[in-house]
């Protein structure tokens, strides 16, 4: 098989790959978030550190996602991927679709059904934390303090040459990678990594997926961002049963804004249905791919994201309608919901053929109400 070729690098093959479901721009190779068929979920974030950032073309933090789902059959086995390709070919390139480069270093979340990490990278260094208990968030920051459970071979020769730490007392990745002065987008993300750490402890111990697409949708801690410039785009829940007996079941919503989106269930199965219609169209003179890039714009939405902005157009127009459209949304996405706690409590025995068009058919109802 040919070489990966990622956002900006080709790199080496592996010897077989899983099959991966991903929320990704569509200008890139990689993704913000997926899961593949072992039940392993990665999403990334974001962050600038004290290591200086590389403007050269090279792994996304986006590819890196991608890469561990697709040569991870667990999240330490997918973690493990991920370090050694960024010790090995760096972190670097615009992240964004537009001429002036943006570039930043990556933090990760890596769960599967027994286990879940943080990865936290500052160039091609790295620290991992092993969540054993409760509920973990990233942010747009450096959140590995003195828990390390795996760090970069040098990563403390780094900071002891660089004068950032002294060697005395405990090392914390965070205190001693994290820039000084901070960019204010990340003074905005302190105050949200604190409210995603609060919506979490308030539901400890009785977190279900509804919990989770509540607290994406929350608009007053920052979490949920609706403004033009950094509106949240996809957003993705999953439920990992620590029995294997019982399948993963993936939520996605494929459209920006989950306050206003549904939440769709998707499942691994044989026979999948493909869905064209939240694949984004292709170009034959990408300007993402052509030296230099980003010269010009394409229309890189698929035909749910077309349709879902037609609805909410209508909806800031109408309220009386919008609400309507935003209720018949709900139900929906609550009958996805029932669907999976049916299948997760063992009342209904699943169904191949049915789960294989599932994503497809919650897809395909959406586009109905839309109409």
């Amino acid at each position: 098989r040919p070489s990966p070729q990622c956002t900006y690098l080709e790199i080496e093959q592996a010897e077989r790959t899983h099959a991966v479901v991903l929320s990704r721009p569509a200008w890139l190779w990689g993704a913000e978030m997926g899961a593949n068929e072992h039940g392993v979920c990665v999403g990334n974030e974001g962050v600038w550190t004290r290591e200086p950032l590389g403007e050269d073309e090279a792994l996304l933090g986006m590819d890196l996602v991608r890469l561990g789902l697709e040569r991870g059959s667990s999240a330490r086995e997918a973690l493990e991927v991920i370090t050694a390709l960024l010790e090995h070919y760096g972190q670097g390139g615009s992240c964004k679709e537009e001429p002036v480069p943006f570039v930043y270093h990556n933090t990760f979340l890596l769960a599967d059904r027994t286990e879940a990490w943080v990865l936290e990278t500052a160039g091609r260094y790295w620290a991992a934390q092993r969540i054993q208990e409760g509920s973990r968030n990233i942010s747009n920051q450096l959140s590995i303090g003195r828990e390390i459970t795996a760090e970069h071979a040098g990563l403390r020769q780094r900071a002891l040459s660089q004068g950032w730490w002294s060697g005395d007392g405990e090392f914390s990745f965070a205190e001693v990678f994290s820039l000084t002065h901070q960019p204010s987008r990340m003074e905005a993300a302190k105050a949200r990594y604190r409210a995603g750490k609060e919506l979490l402890r308030q539901h400890a111990g009785h977190i279900t997926a509804e919990t989770f697409m509540a607290i994406l949708r929350d608009k007053a801690s920052g979490i949920c961002v609706d403004s033009e410039g950094f509106r949240t785009a996809g957003s993705m829940v999953s439920v990992l049963p620590r029995d294997p007996a019982f399948p993963c079941v993936h939520f996605f919503t494929a459209t920006p804004d989950p306050s206003r989106s549904v939440f769709k269930p998707f499942v691994f199965v044989a026979g999948l249905k493909p869905v064209p219609q939240v694949r984004s169209p292709t170009f034959r003179d990408d300007p993402a791919k052509k030296i230099p890039r980003f010269q010009s714009t394409v229309d890189r939405r698929h035909e749910l994201y077309r349709r879902h902005q037609a609805a909410l157009e209508l909806m800031e127009r109408d309220q009386e309608r919008g609400q309507k459209l935003l209720q018949t949304l709900r139900d929906l996405e609550k009958q996805g919901l029932e669907g999976m706690n049916a299948l997760l409590g063992g009342t209904v025995a699943p169904r191949p053929e049915e789960l294989a068009d599932l994503f497809f058919d919650c897809v395909e109802a959406e586009m109905k109400f839309y109409t």
